[in-house]
Parts: structure tokens; C-alpha cells; sequence
């Protein structure tokens, strides 16, 4: 029987001790971790190893996470979870913005930590092309769910992880709301909090890569959003 390879982690964290803590207990949870301890080692870590997520520290020597997100950003969509010390929303806010997968507050529980990890692992496609991947279009937008691609009229765009499962949610039901509740489950894998807004970030964020298309993700006022043809 076939070895299942672990997932591959980057934990990109300055503080020595919560460094080595985090790094341990994720390998005991079986992952493959390799920890940076400051942006400039961890951009490189993840352009020569290519982890299947990155954790990452807000709060790091010389760049920090958030410009570590935004030069992550410019040539890959590997999955990103940011940790910080800083509870203001506008630091959360600005994480998901740039393109954040999901934002943890510190102190954190581990087993929230790993729940979070092993939820957006979940959202990966799969590697091998599947039975139900046919193209799905709408206007001229067509996505991709074997190849985990975009087009808007040819031309290739780029999404995160979260933003094309939520495209391709809003595709499947056309010009139909779908509930912000059932959303949160299957995007962010928790129910939906009054005062969170990370799905409201991921629908903005995807708003503005899809205005060159044909197509406008609308709002059903304190129900859900559906995707129709302009």
C-alpha cells in the first residue's frame, strides 16, 4: 500500500520559543514542517520548497507579514494563515485583503490552529483531474475545477484557494442566493459569527478581480450572494 506524503508546512515565526513549540506540535499532528524566522527567509523557503500552506506571523524583524503576504501574492496561491498578537479587525481586515486564507489571534489554541490548517487543506483540489470537472462558464468567465484555472475572455486570472471555491459555489447556483451560513461551512469550515468579516473580505477581494468580466456577484441583504450575467 502507498505512503500518503504529509502536507508540507512553512511556519514563518520570529519568537525563538513559540517558534519551536508550534513546529513540534504540527509535526506530531503529522504534518512536514519547516519553520523561517524572519519574511526574507520564509519568501524563500516557500519559493524553493513550495509548502502546501504557510503559516505566518504578522509581527516579523525587517518584513512583515503582510508584506511578506503581498510578494507571496504576486506569484503564487499557496494557502496563508496569518497568526498575530494585535486583536484591532483592521489588521484581520487587511490579512484577508491581501489575500489571506484565514487570520488566527494569539494566544490560540493549537488544536484550533491545526482544525483551521487541516480545513483549508481540505479545500485543495485534488492533484489528479476528477469525473466532475467538466468547464463551467458563465458570460466570459470559464472555470476550471480539474486544472484549478480562471479565464475572463482567454486570459488567465489569479485566485486564491478561497476565492475559487467560492466562485465555483456561486457558479454552481446561477442567479440563485446562496446563504451566507452555508458559505462560511464550506469556505472558512465554521458557522457564520455576527461580527466576522471574512467572507465579506473573500467576496470583495473576488469582486474586484472579476470586473473585467461579464459578471456581477450581487447581495441579498443579510441572506447571501448569487453570481448572474450583466
Amino acid at each position: 500500500m502507498p505512503l500518503i506524503e504529509a502536507n508540507k508546512l512553512l511556519v514563518v515565526e520570529d519568537d525563538p520559543d513559540a517558534q519551536r513549540m508550534l513546529c513540534e506540535y504540527l509535526s506530531l499532528e503529522g504534518f512536514s514542517v519547516r519553520c523561517a524566522d524572519d519574511g526574507a527567509n520564509g519568501l524563500e523557503q516557500a519559493k524553493r520548497w513550495c509548502p502546501d500552506l504557510v503559516v505566518l506571523d504578522v509581527m516579523l524583524p525587517g518584513l512583515d507579514g503582510f508584506e511578506v503576504l503581498r510578494q507571496l501574492r504576486r506569484d503564487s496561491c499557496v494557502p496563508v494563515l496569518m497568526l498575530t498578537a494585535r486583536r484591532e479587525d483592521i489588521d484581520k481586515v487587511l490579512g484577508l485583503e491581501l489575500g489571506a486564507d484565514d487570520y488566527l489571534a494569539k494566544p490560540y489554541n493549537p488544536r484550533e490552529l491545526v482544525a483551521r490548517i487541516r480545513a483549508i487543506l481540505r479545500r485543495l483540489p485534488a492533484t489528479a483531474p476528477q469525473k466532475n470537472g467538466a468547464d463551467m462558464a458563465i458570460a466570459n468567465l470559464v472555470l476550471s475545477p480539474s486544472s484549478f484555472e480562471v479565464y475572463i475572455d482567454r486570459q488567465a486570472i489569479e485566485l486564491t484557494r478561497t476565492e475559487f471555491k467560492l466562485l465555483k459555489i456561486l457558479i454552481d447556483n446561477q442567479s440563485q442566493v446562496v446563504a451566507k451560513e452555508q458559505l462560511s461551512l464550506e469556505l472558512l469550515n465554521r458557522p457564520l459569527e455576527i461580527y466576522d468579516r471574512s467572507l465579506d473580505v473573500h467576496v470583495s477581494n473576488l469582486r474586484k478581480k472579476l470586473q473585467p468580466a461579464d459578471v456581477q456577484i450581487l447581495t441579498t441583504r443579510g441572506v447571501g450572494y448569487r453570481i448572474e450575467a450583466v
